[in-house]
């Protein structure tokens, strides 16, 4: 009997440890395939979720994502009334916008995606702008590192769209 119920008490800790490290089929408000996550980021101690990101408002904030003690994947949500020059923002040298190695793809939108993170923006009609703008960041991926440029240009191809659905951008 206690073979059993130590075998029953660890597979429950294991099933609420691999829970807590499983990545949500939401990330920052937004749905988004938990597999196109995982390309960029793997949790290992829990999934924290840090959102100051109002879409009623339309006021620019951030969602930080962490693991432990670590932020392991930063977006930023930018409303603006004028179009913003995204390689400006993408060489920027702070921790708001600055992607290293920014490079233009072929989108619907305006992209560009870096080593280590990816800018996007589209005319987004809301009481805050005309145009949106949103950041991602991947604090955890050296900014030379461009083994992950086409995984970051994934999920922002999936990512972003989605974003724009949940704003109702008109």
């Amino acid at each position: 009997m206690p073979v059993i119920l130590l075998s029953l008490v660890l597979t429950l800790v294991s099933c609420a440890r691999s829970a807590n490290n499983e990545i949500p089929k939401a990330v920052c408000g937004t749905p988004v395939e938990p597999a196109i996550t995982r390309l960029l980021v793997t949790p290992t101690e829990g999934w924290r979720e840090y959102n100051r990101v109002d879409r009623a408002q339309s006021i620019t904030a951030p969602c930080l994502i962490s693991s432990g003690d670590d932020v392991i994947l930063r977006l930023r949500f930018s409303w603006r009334t004028v179009a913003t020059d995204l390689t400006y923002l993408a060489k920027g040298s702070g921790a708001v916008s600055g992607i290293s190695e920014p490079r233009s793809v072929t989108s619907s939108y305006k992209t560009l995606i870096g080593t280590d993170g990816a800018i996007s923006q589209a005319p987004c009609r809301t009481k805050s702008g005309n145009y949106f703008t949103l950041t991602l960041q991947l604090p955890k991926i050296k900014p030379g590192d461009s083994d992950h440029r086409g995984d970051i240009e994934r999920f922002m191809r999936a990512y972003f769209p989605a974003t724009l659905r949940t704003l109702g951008c008109r």
